[in-house]
């Protein structure tokens, strides 16, 4: 993926009427893309703080089946790690991804392939970068060996590559792994390395088979020290650990970070405990992020991104899309993390927004029409009825969107709690709201090719004008909201359909879509 150039504010709002329904919604909306822009030129210590809620431009932020994510921040950019995720036998390569603002991503493929691990005979998968010394470090895990066959001769585990830059090529630093037993009962996977600012000290935490340790790196970064007592190896697992580390400092605070439950199922999940040393103890404190059914299931697997000089913290994970059964198809998400006054870190929610300002439309499946991102807006055209939907199952909702129709005299709006999409937009049941320049917004109920008008209401609504339109669903109570965020434009009691995708469609139109966020209220 390339990046995108800089945004033509002038074209994105071209032909639109800023009339007296479009309040200070669309001022902010381009005040914050104008910020956008002069982040996207500038380097990180002069350019405007990343500062969201959630990936704004949408989750999945790249695209393809990946997880295992790591992070790093090189050179200004922000640098993401993961795992390819295939069938592991497929997994022979990595790829990175830097931006500098978390909205547009750069693709660097094949970092690291097993073509330069001689040892590597299988996958190689869960990346953890770090730089010392001018030079780069990618930890990985490699053969997935199991307890006993080093004994027999078998080779496996954490290996250590090296480049000169942070999109590689990386090569093998050692010609065999970096840690190839077991020790403590931990499967050598799923590291991440530390570097400690108080004495420079880097650690390596890691661990499988439900068993965490923790060992120290010496200053060449490609070989185990030793400790004051002359081991090695450090058990330091928490209650309910599984795998996948993480270590992370905050106003002298070590948080481990690691997943429970099973990688393929929808209980994968990321918990944490705090202590005042790099060693521990770690004592579990709570869990922070798990599967939302209405957004994602199998969450887990996290690295962390803290914007520099600041107290802007995101956790950056995989997840299984909803309707994914696949246990390879996974894709990378981030959202906020917070931190409560006593440092404990709040609970982490899935959020869900797109305002296409990356040119995406990644997570977005599509039924009839002609869809696209144009000037950072979902566009439909040349089309009788088409949708466009996120993969999302919600009951009860807050559901924002922008709503511009640029051709024809049919409707544009909004559609929830939907199922049955394969069928098309004809055939869907489930909820719509459309505004149309005939003069109305109308709440209708698709059922199986059927559509009942709920309620309706008088609009004066002008092509090529964009209106911000709401949606709340509390139960079988359903308001729909133009412009005026106070008062509902139509109400409607109807409780046949309570839950199912979101997303956007047309009759008889051509529109586009922006500022899309579902929530729950």
């Amino acid at each position: 993926m390339a990046h995108f150039p800089p945004l033509n504010l002038p074209a994105i709002v071209a032909g639109f009427q800023l009339g007296p329904r479009v309040n200070i919604f669309l001022v902010h909306l381009i005040v914050g893309m104008a910020i956008l822009e002069a982040a996207s030129t500038s380097p990180i210590v002069n350019r405007f703080i990343p500062d969201y809620t959630t990936a704004e431009a949408g989750n999945p932020f790249v695209e393809g089946w990946y997880a295992d994510p790591d992070t790093e921040i090189y050179d200004g950019l922000y640098w993401v790690y993961p795992t390819s995720s295939y069938a592991y036998d497929e997994q022979t390569y990595l790829d990175a991804f830097s931006s500098p603002d978390l909205i547009n991503w750069t693709k660097h493929p094949n970092i690291l392939t097993t073509a330069n691990v001689s040892w590597a005979t299988r996958a190689v998968w869960a990346p953890a970068p770090i730089s010392r010394n001018g030079k780069y470090y990618l930890y990985f895990g490699a053969n997935d060996i199991q307890e006993g066959e080093p004994e027999e001769g078998k080779i496996g585990g954490i290996g250590v590559a090296v480049a000169d830059k942070p999109e590689g090529p990386y090569v093998d630093a050692i010609g065999k792994p970096l840690i190839g037993e077991y020790h403590n009962g931990a499967q050598p996977i799923d590291q991440d390395v530390f570097l400690d600012d108080v004495d420079g000290q880097a650690y390596i935490y890691y661990g499988g088979h439900s068993h965490a340790n923790v060992a120290k790196l010496n200053e060449d970064m490609i070989s185990i020290g030793t400790f004051d007592d002359g081991t090695q190896f450090k058990e330091i697992t928490p209650e309910n650990y599984v795998e996948g580390s993480q270590m992370i400092k905050r106003n002298g605070i070590y948080y481990l970070m690691w997943s429970e439950g099973g990688w393929t199922g929808p209980d994968y999940s990321v918990s944490y405990a705090m202590s005042d040393s790099p060693m521990g103890p770690f004592n579990q404190v709570a869990k922070i992020l798990q599967q939302d059914s209405a957004v994602a299931k199998g969450s887990g697997h996290n690295g962390v991104i803290h914007v520099p000089n600041t107290d802007i913290w995101y956790i950056v994970y995989h997840r299984r899309p909803l309707s994914e059964t696949d246990g390879n198809h996974r894709v990378l998400a981030y959202d906020r993390m917070y931190f409560n006054d006593n440092g404990t870190i709040e609970p982490v929610k899935m959020l869900v927004k797109d305002n296409f300002a990356n040119g995406e439309m990644f997570d977005w499946k599509t039924y009839g029409g002609d869809w696209s991102v144009i000037n950072q807006r979902l566009s439909v055209a040349s089309s009788d009825i088409a949708t466009a939907v996120l993969d999302t199952n919600f009951t009860d909702l807050v559901f924002d969107a922008t709503v511009a129709i640029t051709d024809g005299d049919g409707d544009a709006g909004l559609v929830f709690r939907a199922t049955n999409l394969s069928i098309g937009m004809d055939g869907f049941e489930g909820y719509y709201v459309g505004i149309s320049p005939a003069g109305s917004v109308n709440l209708l109920k698709p059922d199986a090719g059927t559509w009942t008008l709920l309620s309706e209401a008088n609009l004066e609504v002008s092509s090529r004008t964009e209106y911000q339109v709401r949606v709340t669903a509390y139960g079988s109570q359903i308001n729909v909201f133009i412009d005026d965020l106070t008062h509902p434009k139509v109400t409607a009691a109807d409780g046949s359909f309570v839950s199912g995708a979101t997303g956007v469609g047309v009759r008889n139109a051509d529109a586009r879509f922006g500022s899309v966020s579902v929530a729950k209220p």
